[in-house]
């Protein structure tokens, strides 16, 4: 029973009206709470409606509590008091510079990860803790997340977002491995959870490519992860059809191939996305900055592959340590 009762407390709307009772006026408790007026003003007509009654007298300079209002604001206040008091003896100090990141577990393996480095120079004391799922993330409802790095097709709605990358998805062969029968029979394939036809399978690329032949006698190795079928290609069991921003970084080592890499299937746009008014605090708007500019180095990076790399025969020039070097100088 219990359970159910606080189920019902309308947490949200109780923490806007704390803030705008306590500075007297939804803008300033819409800059302390990183969120616009209106949703102030939104959260506090809704938990309104819920009560039945006013809280707040609208008038000519601002807003002013009710009665009703000002009972409610010393108990809500105190209670409030001393559920922070606790959890600041709890929480530890570095808090205060840490952001929690949510994102697929390939898009963290393959590309977030490796280039988190440059971000803890830049910024020693800050901390990023990053949560994998399968799932996109309710920022609404889950207020623990400062970040959601998703693949979509369409923009998250009532979010801040920031466009990072177009995707498209290409065929790679492990690095010396000739294209023979074998090879081309065995395709690794990503079991996709998406309701509908997949843009990104065998199948279409084939039409696309000109290889019908190749799906008769193919043997589909099929993983349910992006980043396992990767590594099943890097480790040389086959040829993958992989997102280019997830296998760019084994194309610059030298672990995959290119094949055909005019062949390419229009894939999704990879966003970061935040409640609004959230990019403002400090440690997500470091964050979000640093993001935008991995991404430009990408975008670099992909351009160069693109124009100046020959991958005929199936050579990879990006094993040369100098050309490595040289496609470094450029992106950097």
């Amino acid at each position: 029973m219990l359970a159910n009762m606080f189920s019902k407390i309308p947490l949200t709307s109780l923490r806007s009206f704390e803030s705008a009772a306590r500075l007297s006026s939804f803008k300033a408790a819409a800059i302390e709470l990183f969120v616009t007026p209106s949703a102030i003003s939104h959260q506090i007509k809704s938990l309104e409606h819920w009560l039945g009654l006013l809280l707040f007298e609208r008038v000519a300079k601002g807003v002013t509590l009710t009665t009703e209002g000002l009972d409610l604001y010393k108990n809500i206040h105190q209670h409030f008091s001393s559920i922070n008091q606790s959890l600041s003896q709890l929480r530890s100090q570095t808090d205060e510079n840490a952001i929690t990141v949510t994102t697929t577990h390939a898009f963290a393996s393959l590309w977030l990860i490796p280039r988190l480095g440059d971000f803890y120079r830049r910024h020693p004391t800050m901390q990023v803790n990053i949560i994998t799922s399968k799932t996109q993330a309710d920022l609404h409802r889950d207020a623990s997340i400062d970040v959601a790095i998703s693949s979509v097709f369409e923009e998250v709605p009532d979010t801040y977002q920031l466009h990072l990358m177009d995707e498209s998805f290409q065929a790679y062969t492990p690095y010396r491995t000739p294209l023979s029968g074998e090879t081309r029979s065995l395709l690794i394939n990503v079991r996709w959870e998406a309701d509908g036809h997949n843009p990104f399978d065998w199948t279409t690329w084939c039409q696309a490519a000109g290889h019908d032949d190749w799906l008769a006698n193919a043997t589909f190795m099929e993983y349910d992860d992006e980043h396992h079928a990767l590594q099943a290609a890097t480790s040389g069991y086959g040829m993958v059809l992989a997102s280019d921003v997830l296998a760019v970084d084994s194309v610059t080592r030298g672990f995959l191939t290119p094949y055909k890499p005019e062949v390419k299937l229009t894939g999704t746009h990879y966003v970061s996305a935040c409640v609004p008014g959230r990019e403002r605090n400090p440690p997500v708007r470091d964050f979000l900055d640093w993001l935008s500019k991995e991404a430009s180095k990408h975008l670099v990076l992909q351009r160069l592959l693109t124009e100046s790399i020959d991958f005929s025969a199936h050579k990879n020039p990006l094993r040369n340590d100098r050309n490595q070097s040289m496609l470094k100088l450029q992106i950097y």
